[in-house]
């Protein structure tokens, strides 16, 4: 395609319309599915589209190769009718792109079953999140998932010269930083500075006429979720720089600070635990904070918090304890509380033998009685706690080993 193609397109229709590639050799990007002898090229080339689900960011180019699949989308029932009548007539297949197929729901989905199995139509599907979620099975077992990446820089810069728009090399690298991997944002953004005759663009012209630049971040879609793992990990990888470098991408791409506060909370009693109590008081102490300031002075707290946890000694101890219960719990019977360690208010409970033989702590040697059982009668020893050697727990896990030496002893003694 040449640059003088801006020039003779149609002017009602947008810029990323215009330069919409008319053939696999003008896709820029995507050369791991496009590229010489690699699975897309070889479908075209064959003749033989199969079905697919296109899985990639807004602007990679999903659209742009079902359309070169397929130049025609009609209603799902139209086309199915005609898919039908053109198998009857000409004895070839239609191909069926359907965009944002995540938005439909499962019923609407499984209406496709029938006539993929058949070979009635060839399925094309394209969407933004993960089919493993958003793709019923059933589909998804009967098509291939091609997964597409953001536009590299050099890509977005093929795009920009196909524009013919004047500009310096400040509003180039302005351009391709505001569109983030993302070739329809960028030709919007060159649509939109064309439109006001300036020439030629300048850096700071487009500083200016642009509006401020929000990372690409969907609130409600996987990469969301990917970079609140992704700080999760480093903060548990107690990379300290990391976990600044995420929990501020995140707030830079619109995420609400509250929800990062309350998975700091969370890192604070899974990954840090009693190794450092204090983490969890800074994580709390961080989210009074916020929500007594507000952003962005608020968000300063939230980095103070996500630093000390990063630097923090590490045990996940009481989460592997607690889960460890909770799954015991789960598939055991209710069992009764031993008579010796039930309440007893009344004259009946206590001649039924309610608190019978309790032995009171406090009056103990070390306000511990050395023996005692708080089980259940019957119920196997457990040790679901066990505490690391790292900060606070180191100290724990030497109490812990005394208190079962003294029980070993006043049992021998029994």
């Amino acid at each position: 395609m040449s640059g003088d193609l801006f020039g003779k397109a149609d002017p009602i229709a947008p810029l990323a319309d215009a330069l919409r590639p008319k053939s696999l050799d003008e896709v820029v990007g995507q050369e791991h599915l496009v590229g010489p002898g690699m699975p897309l090229r070889l479908a075209f080339e064959s003749g033989r589209p199969h079905s697919m689900i296109l899985w990639g960011p807004p602007g990679s180019g999903k659209t742009t190769i079902a359309r070169l699949m397929a130049k025609a989308f009609k209603d799902i029932r139209d086309a199915v009718a005609a898919a039908q009548a053109r198998l009857e007539q000409f004895g070839r297949r239609t191909i069926l792109f359907v965009d944002e197929v995540h938005r439909f729901n499962k019923a609407q989905q499984d209406a496709f079953l029938p006539f993929v199995e058949q070979g009635l139509i060839t399925f094309v599907g394209a969407t933004t999140e993960n089919p493993s979620f958003e793709v019923n099975s059933a589909l998804l077992s009967r098509a291939t998932v091609y997964v597409l990446e953001p536009l590299q820089p050099e890509h977005l810069g093929q795009l920009l010269h196909r524009t013919d728009l004047a500009m310096d090399e400040a509003a180039r690298a302005r351009l391709i930083g505001f569109a983030d991997g993302d070739a329809r944002r960028l030709l919007n953004a060159v649509e939109i500075l064309k439109n006001t005759g300036h020439s030629p663009i300048d850096g700071e012209f487009v500083e200016r006429t642009l509006a401020k630049n929000l990372r690409r971040f969907d609130k409600g879609g996987e990469q969301f979720y990917d970079q609140i793992s992704a700080l999760h990990k480093a903060v548990r990888g107690s990379d300290a720089d990391a976990s600044l470098y995420w929990m501020v991408r995140m707030l830079d791409g619109g995420a609400d600070p509250l929800y990062i506060a309350r998975r700091v909370v969370r890192m604070a009693v899974e990954d840090i635990g009693l190794a450092d109590p204090r983490g969890l008081r800074v994580a709390l102490d961080a989210c009074e904070t916020y929500e007594r300031l507000g952003s962005p002075e608020g968000e300063l707290a939230l980095a103070e918090a996500a630093v000390y946890l990063a630097l923090a000694p590490k045990s996940n101890a009481i989460y592997e304890a607690y889960n460890a219960a909770r799954d015991f719990i789960t598939r055991d019977g209710t069992r009764p509380v031993p008579l010796h360690i039930r309440n007893a208010p009344t004259a009946l409970m206590k001649q039924l033998g309610y608190g019978r033989e309790y032995r009171y702590a406090h009056d103990e040697e070390g306000a511990y009685a050395a023996g005692e059982n708080y089980l259940p009668e019957g119920m196997p020893p457990i040790e679901w706690y066990r505490p690391t050697d790292r900060g606070l727990e180191a100290k724990l896990r030497e109490r812990i080993a005394e208190l079962r030496r003294r029980d070993a002893q006043a049992r021998k003694k029994q």
